[in-house]
């Protein structure tokens, strides 16, 4: 399986915060790209449309308290290409957590091609907007 990673990013705000947040599919429409519209979501699933992909059902698979989060495309999701997107947390102290994106997948080679760029994006996305919404959030 390849790899799609976001850098890591520092947040002011302890792994507990970070994790609870994420472990809610309701707050991650406050992630998403521009391309993303007709947003709706359950704590534990969420469905969206992407512009130029179409759209896409995602499910919570696996919680880790404070340490990751692990979500795949629902059934009903039809894309040409397997994925999943693992949230990891490290905290590094009392206040502060590291977070990082990885997007693993397994995608023919013409697809890549169109979708790589497009994917690195919204990973690193996630964990710019995460780090913004959560500083100045009250919590």
């Amino acid at each position: 399986m390849a790899q799609i990673k976001s850098e890591k990013t520092l947040i002011n705000r302890p792994v507990e915060t970070i994790y609870s947040f994420l472990a809610d599919f309701n707050n991650f429409k406050n992630l998403m790209p521009d391309q993303v519209s007709d947003w709706q979501s359950d704590q534990d699933s969420c469905s969206f449309k992407v512009s130029g992909i179409g759209q896409l059902a995602l499910k919570i698979k696996e919680k880790v308290p404070n340490q990751r989060i692990t979500i795949f495309p629902e059934a009903e999701t039809k894309i040409p290409f397997t994925f999943e997107l693992v949230c990891l947390m490290n905290a590094l102290g009392e206040n502060q957590c590291e977070t990082e994106f990885i997007m693993n997948h397994e995608m023919p080679m013409m697809i890549s091609m169109m979708a790589l760029r497009p994917l690195q994006n919204m990973v690193d996305i996630f964990g710019t907007k995460l780090k913004e919404y959560c500083e100045r959030a009250e919590f």
